[in-house]
């Protein structure tokens, strides 16, 4: 008879910076190719979605610290439970790569309508809304990154220092 072996214990690791740079990567890439071969049948490019990515940025970054005051227990603050800094950090990961997604998508239009700028009149136009995407897409990745960050237990000072948390 085998020896039953428990079940492995549920881990999530901080998100890693060649994870997001990927993203980035491929999704620069992929918007580049097709932005080039589409690009006169689709609409001006909106600026709803950079007003959306602020607001997550904001919401995100008021978030990150507030958990952060709470789950350091300053006075004057209530402990947080512990499944809800879980949803949290899960909110941030996802938040954090869906944000190098659309930053890449976002450089892939800019630098193609960068180079048809002189060409296109529409490219000139649509110029301002793709880099507005690429900064707002970063503001959102970074607020991700320090709700993630704020999720964090703090070291205790008993811990070994290789110890990680």
């Amino acid at each position: 008879m085998r020896p039953v072996t428990p079940p492995p214990t549920p881990t999530m690791t901080p998100t890693r910076p060649s994870t997001l740079l990927a993203a980035f990567a491929v999704a620069a890439a992929l918007a580049w190719v097709l932005i080039g071969r589409y690009y006169g049948r689709i609409p001006q490019l909106p600026w709803l979605p950079l007003v959306t990515f602020v607001l997550l940025a904001v919401a995100e970054a008021m978030t990150a610290r507030a958990t952060r005051i709470r789950i350091e227990r300053r006075p004057g603050t209530t402990p947080v439970e512990p499944l809800a800094v879980a949803r949290l950090a899960a909110l941030a990961k996802a938040s954090s790569l869906g944000a190098a997604l659309f930053a890449g998508l976002y450089a892939g239009v800019f630098v193609f309508l960068l180079d048809q700028r002189d060409r296109l009149a529409a490219a000139a136009h649509d110029l301002p809304v793709a880099g507005g995407g690429v900064l707002t897409c970063a503001a959102l990745l970074a607020a991700a990154l320090w709700l993630e960050r704020a999720c964090r237990i703090p070291r205790h000072p008993d811990d070994p220092p290789d110890a990680s948390v």
